[in-house]
């Protein structure tokens, strides 16, 4: 039995909302979370484009326009973080507020509306709270992280679930627009200019970009609408660098009028958009990176990350999702951390085989296994599909995703052309496998009827390499029946095995 379960609790999670309210130079956003957990789900999301950012390059101040809107927005945050019951609020502010002259003042202003303090980001904290937030989300990132907003862009180096060096660089599409006089022609010269200078893209050839900021969450939309993309799910999707370079020069050479016809992308990103996708371009270029992948995770996540005690911070972020998800949908949460334990009797060494991340993927499964039983029978497999398709899991890349939800979906014998465009993403063992842990559920959930204390007690195993084999206790031999026979016997088929059941 293994213990990576070892302290879950089987209560539904506690709301205890926390607030992150972060200032920066484009917008001002809030948002709310469920709880200061280790995948945390944001209940509320808010923000106003308040352009702090606009002009600073030239006045050196913050626009009076601006901190107008800011102020008001942070008076409405305020009363809704009131409203919703929040006992936690961290607020942040990143480069407009920095390096404005009269920055400071705005700041005061700004907490008094706000009601809680500020703490203004260094460009090295804004980088490193931005790859925490990468890291939180993507445990296994490997490559350098940059996160765009609209005054700066952080760059750092992330290897071997360490950061490493990290430097802003004033890029951001604000920044870039007001230096250019709003000509692209000259903003490519001033990017070029200090990415030359960036000795952290220096590491990322051959490596992974991980994309963070609202800017560039726009060109994955537009590449998924491009390629009919099924699973519209920002995090961990991934570009190859040509097509991302191919996306970003064409976007670049755009004009904001233009930009403001396309559906798919955001009308309020029209003007800063194309300066945006210049700058993934040129990092892509230069750095000469093997592929973009989109992080959701960021600063905000980053920041709520690091205050994690370690216990927590260092727990899997998918496998602690999918606990979140049994403990609020399903029948008994202890009966899935059971399944978890019975189904490796059979995915072992000695039995059938299975990397770390396959093992990882089987107990999610197992956690997810039961929460479609309060919809109707016929719509049980489409409603686990869609809930574990579309869910807010981090830690796991959109293959995998697909895997958990085509899994639950062939438990509750849901039909192959209902998901058809999601199995795209998956190669034929990976359904096969699916369909292999589909049927154990079906066999588990007829003999344990979904409550604990049955499952520990029976025993599933193979014998040499022709039988699959049932153990059943002699006082429990009444749980054998019709069903329990047919279940054995399509596990068996698929395995290619002969059933058997044995009365000790």
């Amino acid at each position: 039995m293994s213990d990576w379960h070892k302290g879950f609790q089987t209560e539904p999670p506690k709301y205890r909302p926390v607030a992150v309210v972060d200032i920066g130079s484009n917008s001002v956003r809030l948002v709310v979370y469920d709880g200061l957990r280790r995948s945390p789900s944001p209940i509320f999301n808010e923000k106003i484009l308040c352009g702090l950012g606009k002009g600073v390059a030239i006045t050196g101040k913050l626009n009076e326009a601006s901190v107008t809107r800011a102020l008001a927005a942070l008076r409405r945050f305020r009363t809704l973080i009131r409203q919703m019951g929040v006992k936690q609020t961290f607020a942040l502010a990143t480069a407009a507020a920095r390096e404005a002259s009269n920055g400071e003042a705005f700041i005061d202003n700004a907490e008094k509306a706000l009601g809680a303090g500020i703490q203004i980001l260094s460009g090295k904290e804004e980088a490193r709270c931005a790859a925490l937030g990468v890291l939180s989300g993507t445990p296994q990132a490997d490559g350098v992280a940059g996160d765009l907003g609209g005054g700066s862009l952080e760059l750092i180096d992330i290897q071997d679930g360490k950061l490493r060096d990290g430097i802003t660089l004033p890029l951001g599409p604000l920044r870039l627009i007001d230096m250019s006089g709003g000509s692209i022609i000259r903003a490519r010269e001033i990017v070029d200019d200090y990415l030359a200078r960036a000795k952290v893209l220096e590491r990322l050839q051959g490596r992974s970009f991980y994309a963070v900021g609202g800017t560039w969450r726009n060109l994955a939309r537009l590449h998924m609408a491009q390629t009919r993309y099924p699973l519209h799910v920002l995090h961990n999707y991934t570009m190859t660098r040509n097509d991302a370079e191919g996306l970003a020069d064409l976007v670049a050479g755009l004009s904001a009028a233009s930009l403001k016809d396309v559906k798919d992308i955001s009308r309020s990103r029209s003007d800063t958009l194309p300066f945006g996708a210049l700058v993934l371009d040129r990092v892509l270029t230069l750095g000469r990176a093997r592929d973009v992948v989109m992080s959701i995770y960021g600063v905000r996540e980053g920041l709520l990350y690091a205050r994690l005690p370690r216990r927590k911070s260092g727990a899997d972020p998918l496998l602690s999702s999918c606990w979140d998800f049994a403990r609020r949908y399903a029948r008994s949460p202890a009966h899935e951390l059971e399944l978890c334990d019975w189904t490796d009797q059979i995915f072992n060494k000695k039995a059938i085989a299975e990397t770390p991340e396959e093992q990882r993927l089987r107990y999610a499964a197992c956690l997810l296994a039961d929460i479609g039983w309060r919809a109707h029978p016929d719509y049980r497999a489409e409603r686990s599909l869609g809930m574990i398709s579309q869910a807010a899991f981090v830690g796991i890349d959109h293959p995998g995703r697909v895997f958990l939800a085509m899994t639950v979906f062939f438990r509750y014998d849901g039909e192959d052309d209902v998901s058809e465009s999601l199995t795209r993403l998956l190669d034929e063992t990976h359904i096969q496998r699916a369909v292999l842990l589909a049927h154990i559920f079906k066999l588990a959930y007829i003999l344990s009827a979904a409550m604990p204390g049955m499952l520990p007690k029976l025993g599933l195993t193979l014998e040499g390499k022709t039988r699959l084999v049932l153990t059943i206790p002699k006082k429990l031999q009444d749980l054998m029946g019709e069903r329990v026979e047919k279940r054995l016997a399509a596990l068996a088929a698929e395995m290619g095995r002969t059933p058997k059941v044995v009365i000790r």
